[in-house]
């Protein structure tokens, strides 16, 4: 295995959750399992457990929904490290923001975010999986709000993309290379 960091892209429900799962499965170690959700609903409550009773009962779950770098610092070194995920990272990134947001001012906090992230990924000896929507494909947000997201998110894939070794696609659950083996 060894350091390596993984962006694992794709839509809503293609697979790309249970994919890392199955590959922190597969390494049989111990995961460090970095969730971004956070319970604002009952619906969300019950996919959030749902999640949770599907994890190994020896990986360490670190509920980090902002600082996810500073979080994973602070954690117990784990030789995986799985951030699920950047989609729900942006959104509470935005939602912390005092409103109006301003384009400025997100650009600004994902650029902190993503430093401490990579900072985080450096410092430690390990793989990391992140997993992310690819937003780059649906439609075009009908609200200010939603533009706003989609293009900070957008950014952010492409800035993790680049430092990533690898990039993969999930696509109906099949994994698609775009960078890396």
């Amino acid at each position: 295995m060894g350091k390596r960091m993984t962006l694992i892209l794709g839509g809503a429900r293609s697979g790309k959750s249970a994919y890392a799962e199955a590959y922190g499965r597969q390494h049989g170690g111990a995961v460090l399992f970095v969730a971004t959700a956070q319970a604002g609903d009952e619906e969300m409550k019950l996919r959030i457990a749902k999640h949770q009773q599907s994890r190994p009962s020896h990986w360490i779950t670190l509920e980090a929904p902002l600082r996810v770098g500073q979080a994973v610092r602070a954690a117990p070194l784990t030789p995986l490290v799985l951030v699920d995920c950047l989609t729900l990272l942006a959104s509470n990134l935005l939602l912390s923001l005092n409103e109006p947001q301003q384009e400025s001012d997100y650009h600004r906090a994902l650029e902190v975010e993503l430093d401490e992230l990579l900072a985080a990924y450096r410092a430690h000896p390990g793989e990391w999986l992140i997993v992310s929507n690819e937003v780059g494909m649906g439609l075009v947000p009908p609200y200010p709000l939603g533009r706003l997201f989609r293009d900070g998110l957008g950014w952010l894939n492409q800035r993790l993309a680049a430092q990533a070794d690898r990039v993969l696609l999930l696509v109906a659950g099949i994994p698609l290379a775009v960078k890396g083996e």
